[in-house]
């Protein structure tokens, strides 16, 4: 397609016109009409280009017309502003007229003060003339420019004509086509949904066909299903048979192993009472050892105290040194742990190295014994050095090399490695000494006599000598506890210590601090050589303690031995630690030294006790042992309270048990509680015991966590008291026997008896603990197991409760009895004879078989005369408990049962059996209550079915639920549809579908009159505002209609007259208007409801009272505090001696006095006092309506009429009045917080102006406040245009709590009481304001008559003055104000008119005085005093009107005009007469005065004669000046002849005045 760059006719712009910019272009770009082009494309080929320029077409031409209609807008636009510009000139034309037409007639009046202002307008006019004149031209030139645009675009459209045209028929074309495209797709969518039903009748077919074979597989797998069930059940019972089989096989295992359970605990029983005199024994010497212990402490307290010495703080010195002794230990500790550890690396790395070099040793030499020798020495030393902190020094180190180097030959052979096994089982037989038992009993000391001896033994210098080098000397060997190397001695091998020690362990057990104990250690060589040994020291935390007495022995062979001793004197009662450090040629060596306190270690036999299986009724006792191994004492109790699982396993073990052998010990006993409890070897525990004393002080806090960590479902008590109250509970089947807590001594143990008495099958636990007083000891828990296992065949469910039964009901439940036995048993099931007729058990026979159970089934039915038959029913509380028994055969004792059952009545009750509405009205609904009560002691559903639609019941529509005995208040609401008599019954159907019968009678009557609406719902009102409804209330009554009486409804009622009158309630807030009045039949009366919400005088009342009490008590406080004020001012007074003079008066005593008075005014007033209007009262409404939420309140006003009108003979008397008639009219009424209120004048809304004076105005405010949370937009109401009162101030909005005031005016013009409202509106409420007012005619009177007041003639600088008296005859106060008519703000343009009344004496002179301003100063030369003020009633006001002249001008212009008259040709001279006087003075000095005129001979010149030129006058006389003018023969008309001449007056002083004569022709001149 070829695109030629030309434009079409349509495109070209004007080039005149710049604004004209729009084309008709086809070839526009940015319209994107596919979808369009593609519908046509169905039909007609036409191609999208063609589509787009018919679019693109049809938008520029639309652009083209809004164009075209915008300058036709704009054209007449235009000739509007012109054609009102051409008004406006024209107005001014005809103002400017009339505006000269004003100036010739001012002319005419010779007023040159009007004469300047109109001049002053015409000039203003005229300018506003030409400036209207440029406008208009300037309006017509662009009238003209938008006139060619229109034409302009008027032509474009022209030129467009052809293309509109064709665009047209486009369009047509194109919808054609969208209509044929829109046929087609119609006709494609009805085939498709053709298809789409087909395919869902298909889909529907095949849906049904597989439903159908789903149908058919299913019945399939049920039938499957039963077949397989049937085989499972045969081979269930197989498998249950076999698992009792199984379950007798472990009961007899069980029973087997509880017997040998029984034999373990019988020796471990014989064992203990073993061991109990040694126990006894070690009790006795623990006792007597804390006697002494006691003691020592108390000597040493006293002699502390005899010494003079702090006690308290030589015990706290002590315990600072043994904490400094501690931490040096646990510091020491630490370095031999981390030499070992560096040790232990070293020799690996060594053994790492040999083996590297066996491989390269196999090439070289074998290296000599000597060189093996050095090398073993090398690694010896080496070693020495890494476990030795203090290296020996070069002569022991030749000795030891020397010593060494001559026993080469024998241990040549031996290598490194042999050196690193040697040394670690030089560790193995340290660890087996550590663990070894001692032999010797604590029952009795090492050495007879030792604990007994009382003297002290004073050591000898020697021995001191010893003890003090131990102090100093630092010892070497790191730890004692360091495996020594093989040794080798005369080629024999020695593993181990050089020496050993008898004892093993120095064992110091149960000490007391304070005393000294003394122990005797035997050291024996049992090395291969001659040696001795040298005592280091003991361990850094136990020298305060420990005294060793060691004499160091000679050499010693073989076998020899020494002793030494060891004194231990503890301080403190804590376990300790340590030992004894040796030094010998072979190596270093050490002896444990365990010091331990005394301790309760406490443990029972048995934690768990396992009664197993016994038949109910039997009796079974068990005993448990707590056993105390300490030599401390404690208290115990039994606390049944622990909350133990079952799978939590405890044993108590002593604090001297180490911690790998509790571990050991723990897992052991878990394992025998699992398998057997009881069958723990007593003298395996002992043996543990004892093989754990060495250890017992180091691992004491260990045993105590492991302890807790063992229960960790232990809840302890730490209230001792409440610990000994709490005993296990007697009330199960296991119980404990007398002993519940008390003292257990040292290495005493006491005996609980527990007794097992089965009373009901079942398993039974009971979980108690032992609790201690002492605190290191844990509680112990204890378990209690037993079975209790009932006959051969009993009832798995003993108690059946059927819960709470109705009478008349069904009620079932299944009966299980099961059997053990291993025979089939016959069983039958009785039932007494009183219950025969109500229960039943099916079957009544059956057999079951072994170890199996069998069903029953109980039916129970109740009766009505189930408390007449069967004496196990209450019939009071309704409580039936009724035994039953299962006879068994071969069984002498029958099971037994129980049926527990509360049987209850399902009646419902009403409180009333028939409901009369009594007469009811057409319009109106009779609601009448009952009470619907549940007998029954469960809750029932209810429901009223087929309630007539005359009547509604509710709530929830007759429908609910009650509880037990509940009651329920339902409400009958009747609406007689029809004048008749209803009977009818309501039927209550309960949840068992039990129905309960009311009956119910009402008669429905038409009354005579009708309201239009029954029912009026108001919106929310705001309090003082209103809200109101209207209504009609017709007598529909006519000749045709009749009115059905109750008493017989087939009697026609007369048609009359009805009267009517409603009943409003007392201090309602609601009005009705008309409230009674009288009803022609077929007449309608409009009726206004009107709901004004007000706070209720009472509640004012209350909430005054409450105000007035704080106020009281605020009063009460003021008083108070003023009282103590004067008396702290009293005592602030200085007293001063009697000197004479006189004592000055205390300020602040003043003040105080001050503040008493202001007290007593501010008192708060009687409470008789709150009335109506009283500021108390305005007061608490306020506080009231600020607090005010919202009301809601519902009134029934009853609307009586009557039967007819009064007797026509007595109109007095009152007609008939029938209840039936009676209307009902329901309001609905809402009231709210008033968002605006009224703040000022206490919150009145009553504002009077009471009475003023006509013609004056009062003005009065009153302000409004916004307590509401949103803005309010202010409006008001428009008085009437004859009303005095006026608003007059605007109103605005305000927002959320601002104020407003509005000021009130009231001029009367009338002598009258006026009245009248002021509504000020906002969007919710209308706040309603009574204005009053009375307007005064006054009545005043003048002592002047009304005439001109002349004062004469007056010299400048002197004043002259008058006395006027006015009369105030009215009963109000008068307000005046004297202005003069020149200064009066109301005098109308034209001033001078406004006093013409006092001019009417000058009417006929041609001498008119002047009015106004005369001085040249500008001030008025009268003057009133006073100007203004008030003249009360029947009193009079005298004003003095004074005149000053203050003219001071020398030179005074006068101007005279002179009109000759003109009439048939003649001229009539002009005459104009001047008056000169002389004015009399008190300060006259001459008796008269002179005048001249100057220039006399022009005046002539002219035409004018002055008659007299120059005279004189006397004082207090005038002298007239006739002026003649007399036009000249060559006088042209209308000329003015103008001249100006000086006319010159002597007297005390000179003044000249410039007459200007100014002459004229004119044929209207008089």
């Amino acid at each position: 397609m070829e695109v030629e760059d030309r434009r079409s006719p349509a495109e070209v712009e004007p080039d005149r016109c710049g604004q004209l910019d729009v084309h008709v272009s086809p070839e526009d770009d940015g319209v994107d009409d596919g979808d369009l082009a593609a519908m046509a494309d169905g039909c007609k080929k036409r191609s999208y280009a063609e589509t787009a320029r018919m679019f693109k077409l049809r938008r520029n031409l639309d652009q083209l017309d809004c164009f075209h209609r915008q300058k036709e807008h704009d054209v007449l636009k235009a000739r509007e502003k012109l054609k009102l510009c051409q008004q406006n000139i024209q107005s001014l034309l005809e103002q400017r007229d009339n505006l000269e037409r004003e100036i010739e007639q001012q002319k005419v009046t010779d007023n040159s003060v009007a004469l300047f202002r109109l001049r002053a307008r015409h000039k203003h006019l005229c300018q506003k003339l030409h400036s209207e004149e440029e406008l208009e031209g300037h309006i017509n030139i662009e009238l003209k420019q938008l006139e060619l645009e229109l034409s302009e675009v008027e032509v474009e459209l022209g030129r467009c004509s052809l293309l509109r045209q064709e665009v047209q028929e486009e369009e047509q074309l194109f919808q054609v086509l969208k209509a044929q495209k829109a046929a087609t797709r119609l006709q494609q969518e009805r085939e498709a949904s053709q298809n789409l039903q087909l395919k869902m009748k298909n889909l529907r077919d095949k849906q049904a066909a597989m439903l159908k074979k789903e149908k058919t597989e299913c019945q399939r797998k049920i039938e499957e299903g039963r077949e397989s069930r049937k085989i499972a059940a045969k081979y269930l019972k197989q498998t249950v048979k076999r698992m009792n089989q199984q379950e007798a096989e472990r009961e007899r295992q069980n029973q087997e192993l509880l017997e040998k359970r029984l034999q373990a605990v019988k020796s471990l029983k014989t064992n203990i009472e073993a061991t109990q005199e040694n126990l006894q024994v070690q009790q006795s010497r623990a006792r007597a050892n804390a006697q002494k212990k006691e003691q020592l402490q108390r000597q040493l307290r006293e002699s502390l105290q005899a010494q003079g010495i702090n006690s308290i703080k030589h015990m706290y010195q002590q315990k600072q040194q043994q904490e400094t002794k501690r931490k040096e230990g646990e510091f020491q500790e630490s370095q031999k742990s981390k030499r070992v550890e560096i040790v232990s690396k070293i020799l690996q790395e060594e053994q790492l190295t040999n083996r590297r070099q066996r491989k390269p040793a196999l090439l070289l030499p074998k290296p000599s014994a000597t060189e093996k020798f050095l090398s073993l020495r090398r690694a010896s030393e080496k070693l020495a050095y890494y476990l030795d902190s203090v290296p020996p020094s070069a002569a022991e180190e030749k000795a030891t090399i020397f010593r060494d180097f001559s026993d080469t030959s024998s241990s040549s052979s031996s290598s490194a490695c042999s050196d690193v096994e040697d040394l670690e089982g030089t560790e193995e037989n340290e660890e087996k000494v550590n663990h070894q038992i001692p032999t010797d009993s604590l029952a009795e000391p090492e050495f007879s006599g030792l604990w007994d001896q009382h003297i002290k033994k004073m050591p000898n210098e020697n021995t001191t000598l010893v003890q003090t080098q131990l102090r100093q000397e630092k010892p070497p060997i790191a730890s004692g506890k360091l495996n020594m190397t093989a040794k080798r001695n005369r080629g024999k091998e020695l593993k181990g210590p050089p020496f050993i020690s008898k004892p093993e362990v120095i064992l110091f057990k149960d000490f007391d601090v304070g005393k000294m104990y003394k122990k005797k250690i035997v050291l024996t060589n049992i090395s291969y050589a001659v040696i001795n040994c040298k005592f280091l020291g003991v361990s850094p935390h136990l020298k305060n303690f420990f005294t060793i007495n060691f004499q160091p022995p000679t050499l010693l062979s073989t076998g020899m031995s020494f002793d030494m001793q060891a004194i231990f004197q503890p301080m403190i009662n804590e376990d300790l630690e340590g030992e004894l450090q040796f030094a010998s040629v072979l190596g270093p060596f050490f002896v444990p030294i365990r010091c331990t306190v005394k301790k309760c270690i406490l443990k029972v036999d048995s934690q768990f006790i396992d009664f197993g299986s016994h038949v109910v009724g039997q009796t079974i006792s068990r005993t448990i042992t707590l056993t105390n191994k300490g030599a401390l004492a404690t208290h115990f109790s039994l606390d049944s309270s622990t909350c133990l699982s079952p799978e939590t396993s405890y044993v108590q073990m002593p604090p001297q048990v180490s911690t790998n052998t509790f571990e050991a010990s723990s897992q052991n006993t878990a394992t025998n509680n699992q398998n057997s409890p009881e069958s723990i070897d007593a003298e395996d525990v002992q043996s543990k015991l004892q093989s754990q004393e060495l250890s017992a002080g180091e691992q004491q806090e260990q045993s105590v966590s492991e302890g807790v960590k063992t229960v960790p479902g232990a809840c302890l008590s730490s209230d001792l008291d409440t610990q000994t109250d709490q005993t296990p509970s007697d009330s199960s089947d296991i119980k404990l026997k007398d002993v519940r807590g008390g003292e257990i001594e040292p290495f005493e143990s006491v005996k609980l008896e527990i007794i097992f008495t089965p009373t009901i099958p079942g398993e039974t636990r009971l979980d108690f603990s032992f609790k201690f007083s002492d605190k290191t000891s844990k509680p112990i828990p204890i378990h209690v197991r037993g079975v209790a296992v009932s006959m051969p065949v009993w009832v798995l469910q003993p108690n059946i409760d059927l819960k709470i039964c109705m009478f008349d009901r069904l009620y079932q439940d299944t009966i299980m009895v099961q059997s053990r036995a291993s025979t089939a048993l016959k069983l039958t099931f009785e039932v007494c004879q009183d219950m025969r007729k109500h229960m039943e058990i099916l079957p009544k026979t059956g057999f079951i078989q072994a170890q199996s159970s069998f069903s029953a089934q109980l039916k129970f039915i109740p009766r009505r005369s189930l408390s007449k038959d069967a004496k196990f029913f209450d019939s009071d509380t309704g409580v039936l408990e009724v035994p039953m028994t299962v006879q068994v055969a071969g069984q002498v004792q029958p099971a037994h049962f129980t049926v527990h059952a509360i049987v209850t009545s399902s009646d419902l009750q009403f409180d009333h059996t028939e409901v009369d509405f009594g007469y009811c009205s057409i319009y109106q609904s009779v609601k009448s209550s009952i009470r619907l009560t549940n007998l029954s002691l469960l809750p029932q559903d209810f429901g009223f079915l087929g309630v007539p639609e005359f009547i509604e019941v509710q709530p929830n529509d007759g429908f609910g639920t009650l509880l037990p005995q509940e009651t329920l208040e339902v409400d009958l609401i009747f609406s007689a549809q029809t004048a008749k008599e209803y009977v009818f019954q309501l039927c209550c159907k309960s949840g068992i579908n039990r129905d309960f019968l009311l009956s119910c009678r009402a008669v429905g009557v038409h009354p005579p009159l009708e309201l239009s609406h029954f029912l009026v719902q108001f919106g929310a009102t705001a309090v003082g505002d209103q809200s109101t409804a209207m209504l009609f209330l017709s007598n529909h009554q006519t000749g045709r209609d009749q009115n059905r009486q109750p008493v017989s409804p087939g009697v026609k009622a007369p048609v009359m007259p009805r009267l009517f009158s409603f009943a409003l309630p007392e201090d309602s807030d609601i009005g009705i208007s008309p409230s009674a009045g009288r009803l022609l039949p077929g007449e309608r009366c409009l009726v206004q409801v009107t709901f004004k919400p007000r706070l209720l005088d009472q509640e004012i009342k209350e909430e005054a009272l409450r105000r007035l009490h704080r106020a009281k008590l605020l009063y009460e406080s003021e008083l108070e505090g003023n009282r103590l004020a004067e008396q702290e001012a009293k005592l602030e007074i200085p007293l001063e001696p009697s000197k004479g003079k006189k004592a000055s008066v205390n300020p602040k005593n003043s003040k105080v006095s001050n503040e008493a008075e202001k007290g007593k005014q501010s008192e708060p007033p009687d409470p008789g006092n709150i009335v109506p209007g009283s500021s108390w009262y305005e007061e608490a409404k306020a506080s009231l309506l600020y607090s005010f939420r919202k009301r809601y309140r519902e009134y029934t006003i009853p609307c009586f009429v009557s039967d007819g009108d009064p007797p026509e003979d007595d109109k007095l008397v009152q007609p008939a009045w029938s209840p039936f008639n009676t209307l009902y009219l329901k309001l609905q009424c809402p009231a709210v917080q008033p968002p605006l209120v009224v703040i000022s004048n206490n919150g009145c809304n009553i504002i009077n102006f009471h009475q003023v004076t006509v013609g004056e105005r009062v003005i009065k405010r009153f302000t409004v406040q916004n307590i509401s949370q949103e803005s309010l937009d202010l409006s008001s109401s428009v008085f009437d245009v004859y009303s005095p009162f006026s608003l007059l101030n605007a109103l605005r909005s305000i927002r959320p709590g601002e104020k407003h005031t509005l000021i009130l005016a009231f001029s009367p013009t009338l002598g009258k009481k006026c009245c009248d409202m002021l509504e000020v509106r906002c969007q919710k409420m209308t706040l309603e304001m009574t204005l009053l007012g009375e307007g005064i005619v006054p009545a005043v009177t003048s002592s002047h008559n009304g005439d001109v007041l002349d004062f004469g003639y007056v010299l400048e600088k002197e004043t002259a003055s008058q006395v006027v008296k006015l009369q105030n005859s009215s009963a109000v106060p008068v307000s005046f104000r004297v202005m003069l008519a020149s200064l009066s703000p109301f005098r109308p343009q034209g001033g001078a008119d406004r006093v013409a009344f006092l001019l009417d004496r000058y009417a006929n002179s041609h001498v008119h005085p002047a009015v106004g301003t005369q001085n040249y100063s500008g001030l008025s030369v009268f003057s009133v005093v006073p100007v203004e003020g008030s003249i009360p009633p029947g009193q009079s006001q005298e004003f003095t009107r004074s005149e000053s002249e203050v003219t001071e001008s020398p030179t005074i212009p006068v101007l005279v005009t002179l009109k000759a008259r003109c009439s048939s040709g003649a001229i009539t001279p002009a005459v104009r007469e001047l008056q000169v006087g002389c004015i009399r003075s008190t300060q006259t000095i001459k008796k008269g005065g002179e005048f001249y005129w100057d220039n006399v001979a022009s005046l002539q010149q002219q035409g004018f004669n002055v008659e007299p030129s120059k005279g004189n006058v006397d004082t207090g006389q005038r002298r007239a000046i006739r002026i003649t003018w007399t036009p000249h023969t060559g006088y042209k008309p209308y000329e003015v002849v103008q001249m100006c001449v000086p006319l010159t007056l002597k007297g005390d002083g000179m003044n000249v005045y410039r007459v200007t004569l100014m002459a004229l022709v004119s044929t209207t001149a008089d």
